[in-house]
């Protein structure tokens, strides 16, 4: 059965779905079958796989809103073993259409019982917000991994993002659990990523992961050509961070 893991903070621009495709990819090579769901209306993972998100018929919506199949909707990537639940521009609407469905908190975790013994993992790129949509992803999942950029911003939503996550957890979902932090973006010579790097390891002590992801241009420039960084360079240090944190993740299972 798979696990089901939500990749989400919400703050937006903190490393979120270049961790989520660049783990998923990671996991896919390690031989581990990986179905990635982007639940993010922007799409980026969606199209940091190669895909084009205003050509795509299938897509999570169809799933969510038109109670299609999520067999139906998934598309093969380029990586073997890694499939994709896309997102398109239809998802959108999707918060405001969501409020009139019924059990509109579990429609995600109500598909996804069709695929889970299909999969050794279930990645969800969550939106950078607490609505409805990042609401079903919790639902669904067995635990969240947190994206973190090492600022004094990161650090504002921690609190809230917290308190949310605790109430789903005791009103929808009492199974759901801190998988992990990971700091992303960390520059090293910036004397306030190393304060900030700090107060995180205090506030989540052994949810951090010790893999820290740096600033790394290539790690930029890998979404443009629609592949995870694997495919892009994979001798860069964003790539080896990258690999090195999909190892570490996996040692906890």
């Amino acid at each position: 059965m798979g696990k089901i893991i939500s990749f989400t903070n919400k703050k937006g621009g903190v490393g979120k779905t270049t961790t989520v495709v660049n783990m998923a990819a990671y996991c896919a090579t390690l031989g581990k079958r990986v179905l990635l769901i982007d639940l993010d209306a922007q799409g980026n993972a969606t199209t940091g796989l190669g895909f084009s998100k205003s050509a795509l018929k299938k897509s999570v919506y169809s799933v969510l809103i038109e109670d299609e199949k999520i067999s139906a909707n998934t598309l093969p990537t380029q990586i073997p073993l890694l499939d994709i639940l896309p997102a398109n521009v239809d998802l959108t609407g999707a918060e405001v259409e969501i409020v009139y469905k019924r059990g509109r908190e579990r429609l995600l975790k109500t598909a996804l019982l069709e695929v889970k013994d299909k999969y050794d993992y279930i990645f969800i790129d969550c939106p950078p917000s607490l609505g409805l949509l990042t609401i079903n992803a919790w639902v669904a999942s067995n635990s969240v991994i947190i994206p973190m950029q090492s600022e004094y911003y990161a650090l504002e939503g921690v609190s809230q993002l917290m308190n949310t996550i605790s109430m789903v957890k005791q009103h929808l979902n009492p199974q759901l659990q801190i998988e992990g932090v990971v700091i992303t973006m960390y520059d090293g010579r910036a004397l306030v990523s190393k304060q900030i790097a700090a107060e995180i390891k205090r506030f989540f002590k052994s949810k951090l992961y010790e893999i820290i992801i740096p600033r790394n241009v290539r790690l930029a420039e890998a979404p443009s050509h629609g592949v995870p960084i694997m495919l892009h360079d994979p001798k860069c240090v964003g790539a080896r961070a990258y690999k090195a944190l999909t190892e570490e993740f996996l040692s906890k299972q």
